[in-house]
């Protein structure tokens, strides 16, 4: 962990010896829903709020976000609760807007090759984290993250979230040595997505450990109220009422490797 530099993200350090938590739902639905899910990830310890504004789906009529009016929510639950707000920005004419309601800018999978987008990002100064491309290797992966960090942005985060094999009982397959190994190359730290590589909640808590055992520095979470009702990806959200529980075990498996959780302001002044 020494050889890892530290990317701060307000008031948050990520890839020092506390594991960061970054929960919320897949895509931001209403304000009932943000503000639920804010209240019980905040008092369980997550440090960020996660939430999909623009969505980038692989149907065209599926559920495309609530746009502007999504991050707004995101800011206000967020700042409600005392935490931080990660969130896919898509297009580089987004990114100065996005600064009044996105603390951590998210690169999704699908745009980890954006070259545009990278060097756009590289550019904002905004801390980053680049998801790897599901069909991409380690190499092309640390390339991406090479572009933003040669235009001038030395906040970058990367997320494994699983990669495309012939295994189809999972949606994806983590990619467990990936963690280490992109550590080892850039000296950044490294994020663990649990939920988009299960794409089965059931999954979901033993890859979220694992992803934490392994050297993670954080791990990406989806989790909803209502799962089944949820209008992207229910499948993969932990119900909301169980995510209290998965969050105690994050913090024995990280005193089991000498580490901490980092947890929200609220769940410190409890």
């Amino acid at each position: 962990m020494s050889s890892v530099r530290a990317v701060t993200v307000r008031d948050c350090a990520i890839g020092g010896a506390e594991v960061v938590v970054m929960a919320g739902p897949c895509a931001i639905e209403s304000r009932e829903q943000i503000f639920e899910a804010a209240e019980v990830v905040a008092a369980s310890g997550a440090r960020f709020l996660r939430g999909g504004a623009f969505k980038v789906r692989t149907s065209p009529t599926a559920f495309q976000g609530l746009g502007w009016d999504g991050w707004k929510l995101l800011r206000e639950a967020a700042d409600a609760h005392g935490m931080l707000t990660v969130s896919e920005i898509l297009h580089e004419e987004q990114i100065d807007e996005a600064r009044r309601f996105v603390d951590f800018a998210q690169i999704g999978s699908r745009n980890m090759q954006n070259i545009p987008l990278l060097k756009a990002l590289g550019r904002s100064r905004m801390p980053v984290m680049l998801k790897r491309g599901f069909g991409c290797t380690i190499d092309e992966w640390v390339h991406a993250a090479e572009y933003i960090l040669t235009e001038g942005n030395p906040d970058v985060v990367l997320c494994e979230r699983g990669i495309r094999t012939f295994e189809s009982a999972t949606r994806f397959t983590l990619d467990v040595a990936a963690v280490p190994i992109a550590k080892k190359r850039l000296g950044l730290p490294v994020l663990v997505d649990p939920s988009h590589a299960a794409g089965n909640r059931e999954w979901v808590e033993c890859l979220a450990l694992t992803g934490v055992a392994c050297g993670g520095d954080g791990l990406l979470v989806e989790t909803h109220p209502e799962p089944s009702k949820a209008l992207s990806d229910g499948p993969q959200a932990v119900p909301l009422g169980d995510f209290p529980a998965l969050m105690e075990k994050t913090r024995r498996v990280c005193h089991a490797v000498g580490r901490s959780m980092a947890g929200s302001r609220v769940a410190a002044a409890a």
